[in-house]
């Protein structure tokens, strides 16, 4: 028996991806910046820093207004949990909205692949997709587990037995 995550590749043909409801920023940050306390409040949260840059994915109303940033943008999560070595997964998604003129920032988790899209080209994006097959439904964004004090390990904490 194995430790390992299952995985189902679905076929191109039959994706489900997920739009969250929450807009969303790209924001630039300069190379080695702190994550600021601001960004870490959206259903999606994302840092990527280089030695040019750091930049956030984050709730677009936590941005604040003098600082760079792209926005507001719609998120598309595909759907399941994606096998390590799926092959042609964003191409296959990408495609149709380059052929609609649709702009794509993409990112990709451990689980799955993600395609932000500006919010108003979002109903465009999803139509492109329904287009060739796939499915595009809301998304229930789910609750993080509470962070313990003590552990940092993302779980509840636990309450002290009295002596």
């Amino acid at each position: 028996m194995t430790d390992e995550p299952t995985t189902e590749t679905p076929t191109r043909a039959s994706l489900t991806l997920l739009q969250f409801p929450e807009k969303l920023a790209i924001v630039r940050l300069g190379p080695g910046s702190e994550v600021p306390q601001w960004a870490e409040s959206a259903s999606l949260f994302s840092v990527t820093a280089t030695a040019t840059e750091t930049s956030l994915v984050c709730a677009t109303r936590s941005v604040p207004t003098k600082t760079p940033h792209i926005g507001p943008l719609t998120a598309f999560q595909v759907g399941g949990q994606l096998a390590p070595d799926a092959v042609g997964i964003l191409a296959g998604l990408l495609v149709p909205l380059a052929e609609a003129q649709i702009p794509v920032y993409t990112m990709s988790t451990f689980d799955t692949d993600w395609i932000m899209v500006r919010l108003t080209d979002g109903a465009r994006a999803a139509e492109e997709w329904r287009r060739r097959g796939h499915t595009v439904t809301p998304a229930v964004p789910a609750k993080p587990p509470r962070k313990s004090p003590s552990s940092g390990k993302g779980e509840a904490p636990r309450k002290k037995k009295p002596r």
